[in-house]
């Protein structure tokens, strides 16, 4: 029997107009693993699952091999708000590179107008989407903690990737009610050292260094300080200074 707000693969596939083949693919390659296999070897997918799988489908409408999907969303930098503004933009690019095609074919069509080869155009949108993935790269360059990043999370399903998700926000929330301490209290630090171990824990070995180098981003990155902000403002300040003082304790 089918379990309660979950599809079969069957029907996640016809959701989706791709093919149950597809799925199979998508969990041996790492991308997509089912929420659930039963006992009797039935595969579900839970809402977390569905909601992957039309991320994974955005970035395939767009043209993004299958391999660059799995990195990009497999990074622990990965905000798929983010995405999905990067995503619309992408697709406004290619909706105008479409009507200006229509336009051309309409005027064709009553004989009018010059020929305008260049709305066949598509160097931008591709310089675009490969600015976006080369991101995951340039932020942290061919590292040990990248290597261990992807192999560890490729054997994540939806719901590992969930209750870590979960795991995030409630550590994030607890930096955001103590944000008004200073950076070196006790109850601030002993947030950091939680961080670092829960890094360690699903993504990689979160080295001082590193983690000196993540503090540093989350103040200076706007979309990591959005992201975070949203448990409270000055929730990403908080935490980049205390991971500095925690970092800087630490070399003495």
């Amino acid at each position: 029997m089918k379990k309660a707000g979950c599809w079969s693969i069957g029907e996640a596939a016809a959701r989706a107009g791709v093919s149950v083949r597809t799925l199979h693919h998508y969990d041996a390659i790492g991308l997509l693993a089912p929420s659930e296999v039963t006992q009797a070897g039935y595969r579900l997918y839970d809402e977390a699952a569905m909601a992957k799988l039309e991320q994974i489908l955005f970035f395939r409408e767009l043209g993004f091999p299958l391999e660059q999907i799995r990195d990009i969303m497999a990074h622990p930098a990965y905000d798929a708000r983010d995405a999905m503004r990067r995503q619309r933009a992408l697709l406004e690019m290619e909706r105008a590179r479409i009507d200006a095609m229509i336009a051309r074919l309409n005027e064709a069509l009553l004989g009018k107008g010059t020929p305008r080869p260049e709305v066949f155009d598509m160097r931008e949108i591709e310089r675009m989407k490969a600015q976006y993935a080369d991101e995951v790269k340039t932020r942290w360059g061919e590292t040990d903690a990248y290597a261990q990043s992807q192999a560890r999370t490729g054997a994540y399903g939806a719901g590992d990737w969930a209750d870590i998700q979960k795991g995030m926000d409630e550590r994030m929330a607890a930096f955001a009610a103590v944000r008004t301490l200073a950076p070196e209290d006790a109850r601030v630090q002993a947030l950091v050292a939680d961080w670092q171990q829960y890094i360690t824990e699903h993504f990689y070995a979160c080295t001082d260094e590193i983690l000196e180098g993540l503090g540093q981003m989350y103040e200076a990155d706007e979309r990591f300080r959005q992201n975070i902000d949203r448990h409270g403002e000055g929730t990403a300040q908080c935490m980049a200074r205390a991971i500095a003082a925690y970092c800087a304790a630490r070399r003495k």
